[in-house]
């Protein structure tokens, strides 16, 4: 669950990591009113979208007086916005977040994730923080250096230093350090990480992600859902049990696993293929919840092949997953053909029932090979 700008500050400064005075707005005319109880010289107008790359798209915007607040906003307020993360059909923004500008005389880039070998929590920092960051990553892998935390973040103070951060900067990292164990987060990002000319360390920028599969651990983001900035055909699926995000492709992918689904994917491209989703069956989904991910798809008119691929185990089996695309195929007019590798857990039930249900399937042992010839069907190559 991504979280937009304005609540993952909010979520941060529980735990003490400083951010601007910032308020936010859903009308031009509530932008303009924000200033009066935001102390500040000037101002910054921040679409809320949920996904990164709002600097160079335009999605930022800096204003000096309250009425500029208000041109600003009112320009951003209903517009679309294409940044590199959010596909060429942008995202509508539908609030913008209005902040307190400062002059910054440093800015950084720190982010935590969970390090794959220890599964402890691991700080990337780089330097070279700002709207530019990611291109100058891509260049240059060298640019961001990495620390695996233990649980007193021992080396944590050296680490920064190394990186040219001077005083302060070391207490609002352990806050956000904090933050990311205790929320069951999989991503934090400050970006830029910077310290102000009055020599306080801000976060000027943040995007937090929450582990779904912990939700029931944390009731008091049941309402955050709704605030994500999914598109509606997102947001059905999420409502289903399937975390499922919109690609430009034209090869359908059911998948349960996040991890299967990033290699399915991966997989994809590699053999000269295009997909048109992400997909991630949750444990917690019926073969009625599978159905209808699976008919997002079947709706869809550049989908002309639908690879499945799924490893059954645990919650979820085969024959599962198999029920679900067959009665999804059972309730669609379009029939493309479909690509199915079953491992794992009934995986003999859930083939015969893809044939006995008459799903256009073929059937593989293999993902090498199920890709293959999903990538072929679709007509990719």
């Amino acid at each position: 669950m991504l979280l937009s700008e304005y609540k993952s500050k909010e979520l941060l400064a529980q735990y003490g990591v400083p951010i601007p005075a910032g308020r936010l707005a859903r009308s031009a005319e509530e932008a303009e009113d924000n200033c009066a109880r935001i102390s500040a010289k000037k101002y910054v107008v921040k679409a809320q979208i949920a996904a990164g790359g709002r600097g160079l798209a335009g999605g930022i915007k800096f204003a000096a007086t309250p009425s500029s607040v208000h041109d600003e906003s009112e320009k951003l307020l209903g517009s679309k916005l294409v940044t590199e993360q959010t596909g060429r059909d942008g995202e509508t923004v539908n609030a913008v977040y209005v902040e307190a500008a400062h002059d910054l005389k440093s800015q950084f880039f720190i982010a935590f994730a969970l390090d794959s070998e220890t599964g402890r929590p691991m700080l990337l920092a780089s330097k070279d923080g700002g709207v530019e960051f990611e291109q100058r990553a891509r260049m240059d892998a060298e640019t961001v250096k990495t620390l695996v935390l233990d649980d007193d973040a021992t080396g944590l103070g050296d680490f920064l230093t190394s990186l040219g951060m001077g005083a302060g900067a070391e207490a609002p990292v352990r806050a956000a350090a904090e933050a990311f164990v205790k929320n069951d987060m999989t991503l934090l990002e400050i970006n830029p990480y910077a310290q102000a000319s009055d020599g306080n360390w801000l976060a000027i920028d943040a995007k937090v992600a929450l582990d779904t599969a912990a939700a029931f651990r944390h009731p008091e983001f049941d309402g955050f859902t709704a605030e994500q900035g999914l598109s509606d055909v997102e947001s059905e699926a999420q409502k289903s049990n399937i975390n499922l995000v919109r690609l430009d492709g034209n090869l359908g992918v059911i998948v349960n696993g996040a991890g299967l689904g990033l290699a399915t994917n991966d997989m994809i491209v590699d053999a000269g293929g295009t997909p048109a989703n992400f997909m991630d069956i949750r444990t917690t989904a019926t073969s009625f919840d599978i159905a209808r991910g699976v008919e997002i798809l079947l709706k869809e008119p550049r989908v002309k092949a639908l690879l499945l691929n799924v490893h059954g185990g645990g919650m979820t089996v085969c024959d599962t997953v198999a029920e679900g695309v067959a009665f999804a195929y059972s309730r669609s007019n379009r029939k493309p053909p479909c690509i199915a590798r079953l491992a794992g857990v009934n995986a003999s039930w859930g083939q015969q029932i893809l044939e006995d249900r008459k799903v256009p399937v073929e059937v593989r042992d293999d993902m090498k090979s199920a890709i293959a010839r999903a990538v072929e069907l679709a007509g990719d190559v």
